[in-house]
């Protein structure tokens, strides 16, 4: 042992200085386990890849997700490359093994989810996962208005969301579906004016001579704008999205003739919450209780439940659940259609945007600067 510690080691034991390699090894080391903790436990980028919350949000904007307003979820699938989520950058290639699945728990957060809240999630259905069996932390992100929370009952009535019986308040640039009759085909110059792209309109046809129809999505404050323009001729509601019962909506059983303006009442489960077993309840949550409740050895047969051979016939959730809803009511596939959010698919909370980009702008008008570290409400 060296007693005399304050001495200066002879040269050859001094510690050889790092080479280029190693100090540029290290230093990327450091990023990518600082990046990878930052976006675990705090903040995560996303960008809005469809039209589905306009005006509210638009195709291009760059966000900042919050992970600590809920609480940051512990990871499911540990064996995963850093700073990657389903695939390996440009490519197809899995970018994780799921040999090794832990328990999810949420550290403590500073709020809960709440109604209006702008939210990020991971969608619970195969089929809007590639139809892959996605583990729940890798299962594709959406983002989407909370319209409801655990233990609401929801009602859409002609387009306007009641909770609890009493109307919901309405986002601010919310879109709706028109039908748009001009006297000619409108010029894209003219679409430029009226700052819309085309994700916000589709040309249906001549009906007959001097008429051209679009169906265009907008607020309507844009509507009132485009019925005072020379060539247009009528701005009207678009029938179609209300007429009689959509298949396609959740559940989309005979107990639940709705559409996307006409839906529910329909209850959001609670952890907690009992239901009875029957017919009209299992077309309802039967899907909830055998994919997403935490339950193994689940069959739904003869209006009969059975969960690991014992026949149940009152059942309690295991967790809360959500209703989600885009803010561009007829060009979103939402709640309506697929279902209910679990607690534990919630991502985190849209935060702000930090960089717009408009795909379809010239050079110049590339960049939505006013639209530059805007809060998401």
């Amino acid at each position: 042992m060296n007693w005399k510690f304050w001495e200066k080691k002879p040269q050859s034991q001094e510690k050889k200085p790092k080479s280029a390699l190693r100090e540029w090894w290290d230093a990327v080391l450091f990023a990518v386990v600082a990046a990878t903790l930052i976006r675990w436990l705090i903040m995560e980028a996303y960008t809005i890849p469809t039209p589905s919350m306009e005006n509210s949000m638009l195709v291009g904007d760059f966000l900042f997700v919050s992970k600590f307003h809920y609480g940051t979820r512990t990871p499911r699938t540990p064996l995963q490359i850093p700073l990657t989520h389903q695939k390996i950058w440009f490519t197809n290639v899995p970018s994780y093994v799921d040999w090794v699945q832990l328990p999810t728990y949420r550290l403590p957060g500073f709020s809960e989810v709440k109604r209006e809240d702008v939210v990020v999630f991971n969608v619970p259905p195969k089929e809007l996962n590639e139809g892959k069996s996605y583990p729940i932390d890798l299962k594709t992100n959406y983002i989407k208005r909370c319209v409801a929370v655990s233990g609401d009952v929801l009602e859409i009535k002609n387009k306007q969301v009641f909770i609890n019986g009493q109307p919901s308040p309405n986002p601010e640039n919310m879109q709706y579906s028109y039908l748009v009759t001009a006297k000619d085909e409108i010029s894209e110059r003219n679409f430029n004016k009226l700052e819309l792209d085309p994700e916000d309109y589709s040309y249906l046809g001549r009906p007959e001579n001097n008429k051209a129809v679009y169906q265009m999505f907008l607020t309507t404050s844009k509507a009132a704008e485009l019925k005072s323009l020379p060539f247009v001729i009528s701005v009207a509601d678009d029938y179609r999205t209300g007429e009689g019962p959509d298949s396609r909506t959740f559940p989309g059983s005979k107990f639940t003739p709705w559409n996307g303006d006409n839906y529910g009442p329909l209850s959001i489960p609670k952890e907690g919450m009992k239901i009875p077993v029957n017919d009209s309840t299992l077309s309802i949550y039967g899907g909830v209780i055998r994919d997403y409740d935490h339950n193994k050895d689940v069959k739904i047969e003869n209006g009969k439940l059975t969960i690991e051979g014992k026949e149940v016939v009152e059942y309690t959730f295991n967790q809360n659940y959500y209703f989600m809803m885009g803010d561009n009511r007829h060009n979103s596939l939402d709640s309506r259609y697929w279902g209910f959010v679990p607690e534990d698919h919630i991502v985190g909370k849209g935060f702000f945007i930090w960089l717009s980009i408009d795909k379809y702008a010239d050079f110049i008008h590339k960049i939505r600067w006013s639209r530059f570290f805007k809060l998401i409400r």
